[in-house]
């Protein structure tokens, strides 16, 4: 009998690969990803949409305007310890971001001081006493609408600077002191308060502060700090003693250039948006009155509203 033929195994087929599987785990993956960027992408243009909306809320005249005002050396006494810009004041309240703009050393010349009679806001003309044209500037400027103060000079840290006539000093007693704030007060018109010149070791000296802020609240008058010093102690010394106080936020014109005194101003605007009010503090320079006659419409353009100093203080 003849032997059976073995058949060949059949070899198995293979498998087919499973496209279609693989294909939809590859759609399900790309759909997750786009989704991820698409998410991303909405959130990030939502933020920057409202980061831009912010800014533009802030500033909507600012244009070409200056933002580099950085910190700059006081104009009143020997290189200085302390920022131009210095922005400490409350936070913002609900009304309208306000400024008060206050030229100081007004008194010693007439043509300088009389530029800013026809600048159309309330701007505060700091004047110094016994000086030769003082109560006659002090008069010019009430009739102008004008309001106007006091500026004290007190004692500097360096000997290089004189504050001139009326100074306030620690050398002198306390009878002394008071008798001189009277006869500073008295040098000029009727004012509701000063603010002090030079006086960067004056008004860091607590007994020569108690002195002049006892006048001071006898009279109901308010103290304005120049803050000349980061020691000085004028606006804490008032508020403890009940004396209506602020203190200078920017100082405008240490750089006497028309360009650098713009930039000063936007700083001042920028304080003012972000803590409801501002002081800046110039001094009666050409450059200065030029920069105010810029900047002030772009200011209020901006939503700034301009006030006396007195205005501010509590």
């Amino acid at each position: 009998m003849a032997p059976r033929r073995r058949r060949p195994r059949r070899r198995p087929r293979p498998r087919p690969f499973p496209w279609f599987p693989v294909a939809l785990v590859v759609l399900v993956v790309a759909v997750c990803w786009w989704g991820v960027v698409a998410l991303k992408r909405q959130i990030a243009g939502y933020y920057e949409s409202g980061s831009h909306a912010r800014q533009a809320k802030q500033h909507p005249a600012q244009g070409n305007r200056p933002s580099n005002a950085g910190p700059r050396v006081a104009q009143s006494e020997a290189p200085a310890l302390h920022p131009a810009v210095t922005g400490t004041g409350p936070l913002a309240p609900p009304h309208a971001p306000r400024v008060a703009i206050i030229i100081d050393d007004c008194g010693n010349n007439l043509p300088k001081d009389e530029q800013f009679l026809p600048i159309g806001v309330p701007l505060t003309l700091a004047i110094l006493p016994l000086t030769q044209h003082g109560r006659e500037f002090a008069q010019e400027a009430q009739a102008a609408g004008k309001p106007i103060m006091l500026h004290l000079p007190m004692q500097p840290i360096s000997s290089d600077y004189n504050p001139g006539p009326g100074a306030i000093t620690t050398s002198m007693s306390d009878q002394q002191i008071m008798a001189q704030v009277e006869q500073d007060l008295e040098s000029l018109p009727p004012v509701p308060g000063a603010n002090n010149h030079m006086g960067s070791r004056g008004t860091s000296d607590p007994r020569v502060m108690h002195d002049v802020l006892a006048v001071f609240k006898s009279k109901g008058l308010f103290f304005i700090d120049s803050e000349t010093s980061n020691a000085s102690i004028g606006a804490q010394m008032a508020r403890e003693a009940g004396v209506q106080t602020a203190a200078r936020d920017v100082f405008l014109d240490n750089d006497v250039n028309e360009k650098a005194i713009e930039a000063q101003l936007f700083a001042t605007e920028k304080v003012a948006l972000e803590r409801g009010q501002a002081i800046a503090i110039g001094h009666p320079f050409p450059e200065t009155a030029k920069a105010l006659s810029v900047m002030i419409p772009q200011m209020q353009a901006a939503g700034i509203e301009f006030v006396a100093a007195e205005t501010l203080v509590k």
